[in-house]
């Protein structure tokens, strides 16, 4: 049975007012902060209504890491599934921080089920929009979706500071899969950040090394953990998975974009799931560490945390 916090989907959603598509009669609280101290300095997380809970911001050491420009644009999670069709990327496109439609204007199509921000922990559940309104397309593509809203919970836990290392950000998500639907593939961003173009150099890890290698613009994913960092090195942010890769997706999972245009970079963080019959229906959780500091401090922790990666299990299915 899919579930949120102990509640079966359908009685949450009930509880929430948002059963099939349908609007709450009230709104939770979307604005919030944490902190935690790092080096001279703190990193700060901001979540916002506007975004239905996403992150908005997150700061360190003078320096603003996000570029929150419209509701795509965030550090947020979102996801694709093909419908039991042939997949096309946006067309059925669950997203925390809202719909393509809501552009850069103050509400969320999303909506914000729960939140708690205390001290340098927080957790929210979204109730996800579609990013295309039924009628629009992506790509010449129509959107698949019939609703704006889907029935697509998605619930993080967001911590800063992670055992001995105070410039790592966990962040544990879960992908509420609802037991209507019917795929045979989907593909979890378990967590993106759009960074301001003052980023731009790219890295990767070297698994053989250590250290680090020049990343091509590509655009798209790889297998090495990636690095996004100014030009002096000074301010970086680094994403990796413990959970990485995906079976049968051994040569992507990291993908990194320069967009020339709208002046922004972009990290994720992907996972797969292809089936011949059908996706199962539940919850898929995954974790990613998100790296903050200098560029050779983000080195040195994303090389400390794949060293202790064997410590903890693989996520995946939340009753596997």
């Amino acid at each position: 049975m899919l579930v949120a916090f102990g509640l079966p989907l359908a009685l949450f959603l009930s509880v929430s007012g948002r059963a099939n598509g349908q609007p709450a009669s009230g709104e939770v609280n979307g604005d919030s902060a944490i902190r935690s101290a790092f080096g001279d300095s703190e990193i700060v997380i901001w979540t916002t209504s506007r975004l239905a809970g996403a992150i908005d911001s997150l700061t360190w050491n003078g320096q603003e890491f996000i570029d929150s420009a419209d509701h795509g644009r965030q550090l947020q999670s979102a996801s694709n599934f093909d419908l039991s069709t042939t997949f096309s990327g946006e067309t059925f496109n669950p997203t925390e921080a809202g719909s393509r439609h809501d552009g850069a204007g103050p509400t969320s199509t999303s909506r914000l089920l729960h939140l708690i921000a205390k001290g340098n922990q927080l957790q929210t559940t979204n109730q996800m929009a579609f990013w295309l309104r039924p009628g629009e397309k992506s790509g010449g593509q129509p959107a698949k979706n019939t609703n704006e809203i889907s029935n697509h919970l998605l619930t993080k836990r967001v911590t800063i500071g992670w055992r001995d290392m105070p410039n790592v950000i966990s962040y544990d998500v879960t992908f509420g899969v609802p037991l209507d639907e019917q795929h045979t593939y989907a593909q979890f961003e378990a967590v993106t950040g759009y960074m301001p173009a003052v980023f731009s150099q790219f890295w990767i890890l070297n698994p053989e090394t250590g250290g680090l290698d020049p990343l091509t613009d590509g655009p798209g994913e790889q297998p090495h953990p990636v690095i996004l960092a100014t030009e002096s090195g000074s301010h970086a942010m680094g994403i990796f998975s413990p959970d990485q890769p995906s079976p049968g997706y051994q040569n992507a999972g990291y993908g990194r974009w320069r967009f020339q245009s709208q002046k922004v970079v972009k990290w994720n963080s992907v996972f797969r799931i292809r089936s011949r019959d059908t996706v199962p229906s539940g919850d898929y959780s995954f974790r990613n560490f998100i790296v903050v500091g200098n560029l050779k401090t983000v080195q040195q922790t994303i090389a400390k945390l794949r060293t202790i990666r064997h410590e903890w299990p693989r996520s995946g299915r939340a009753d596997d």
